[in-house]
C-alpha cells in the first residue's frame, strides 16, 4: 500500500466520523463535509491522485456544469 492509498483510507475514516458527528448533532454541513471526504478518499485510493488533484477535477466538473446550465437557461428564456 503506497502513501496515497493510505491517505485515501484515512480520508474515508475521517469522512465517516464527520458524518456520524453530523448525525448526532443534527449538523448538515458537517455531515456533507464528511460525505465529501469519504468520496474523495475512495477516489484517491482507487486512482492514486492527490486530494488537490481530485478537488480540482470536481471543481472543473461543477464549473462546466454551471456554464452548461446557464446556457440552457438562456435557451429557455422567452424572447420579447
Amino acid at each position: 500500500m503506497d502513501k496515497l492509498e493510505l491517505e485515501g483510507k484515512w480520508n474515508q475514516v475521517k469522512g465517516s466520523v464527520k458524518q456520524k458527528f453530523g448525525d448526532w448533532f443534527d449538523n448538515d454541513d458537517t455531515f456533507l463535509n464528511g460525505k465529501f471526504d469519504e468520496i474523495v478518499g475512495k477516489i484517491q485510493e482507487k486512482t492514486g491522485k492527490t486530494v488537490d488533484e481530485i478537488e480540482d477535477t470536481i471543481r472543473n466538473w461543477v464549473d462546466n456544469d454551471d456554464e452548461a446550465q446557464d446556457q440552457n437557461d438562456d435557451l429557455k428564456t422567452p424572447q420579447a
